[in-house]
């Protein structure tokens, strides 16, 4: 049976895939990739490739998923889970929406990766068009953040994707120790490919990522954001300082 279940939030265009393939291949760990993608789909009617079969083939109601999360056993999860001790969640803060209930969040371990404002940004034009503020998962990051604060009286672990590309070894392991988990090796290198753990989805995103097998290291990009998008890098950058001052330090 899972002894931890592990929630990572993460907004949009950042190393989250990379970090549950690093989970992933933990022997002790099972993985699951945005679970509540499929209602988040349903319910915005936002448009984004492969909809439509994200929808027929993941579970669309919430309250279903968030059961699955937090209390549904090891073996009935996935026959692949029937021998594991730790579930970790790959989840989008901007999956998360009002409608769905946050009392679930206190039943699990919850986490937070960030990425600097200006990269998300940039990056995110590039592949999806300009964005809303909800579009980038920051006003939502720091929400479930402060509700994980509130009902626990602890500050949940956070990590920058900066930090964890310029030196893995010591991120991972500063990870895993806030979450009262053994670090092993294992996490800092995978075998390249897709995963039956992926979302349906990976064919349409993951194209960079089944390539690796490690962190890639970290590059800085000096790619400005346009002027009628300075409104919106201010209000990110306010979040993002905010989340930042509580992260885990090299």
């Amino acid at each position: 049976m899972f002894q931890k279940r592990i929630a990572m939030w993460s907004g949009p265009r950042n190393i989250s895939t990379a970090m549950m393939r690093a989970w992933g291949n933990r022997p002790d760990t099972f993985v699951c990739d945005e679970p509540f993608y499929s209602h988040y789909l349903l319910k915005t009617g936002i448009v984004h490739p492969g909809a439509e079969e994200v929808i027929r083939h993941h579970e669309r109601d919430w309250r279903k998923v968030v059961d699955w999360l937090t209390v549904t056993p090891a073996e009935d999860v996935a026959p692949a889970a029937a021998r594991k001790t730790i579930f970790y969640q790959k989840q989008m803060t901007h999956h998360l929406l009002p409608e769905i209930d946050r009392a679930w969040l206190t039943q699990v371990d919850n986490a937070f990766l960030i990425r600097e404002p200006r990269e998300v940004i940039t990056s995110f034009i590039r592949i999806a068009g300009t964005p809303r503020l909800e579009d980038t998962g920051y006003p939502q990051q720091l929400e479930i953040f402060e509700h994980v604060f509130r009902e626990t009286g602890r500050v949940p672990p956070v990590i920058d994707a900066r930090d964890v590309l310029e030196n893995p070894p010591r991120m991972l392991r500063l990870l895993c120790e806030a979450l009262d988990v053994e670090f092993t090796d294992a996490m800092l290198s995978w075998p390249p490919g897709l995963r039956d753990t992926d979302g349906i989805w990976a064919k349409h995103w993951y194209d960079a990522v089944v390539k690796t097998t490690t962190f890639q290291p970290y590059k800085p990009k000096d790619e400005p954001v346009p002027d009628h998008l300075q409104g919106l890098l201010e209000e990110t950058e306010a979040i993002y300082r905010r989340l930042h001052e509580c992260r885990l330090t090299p």
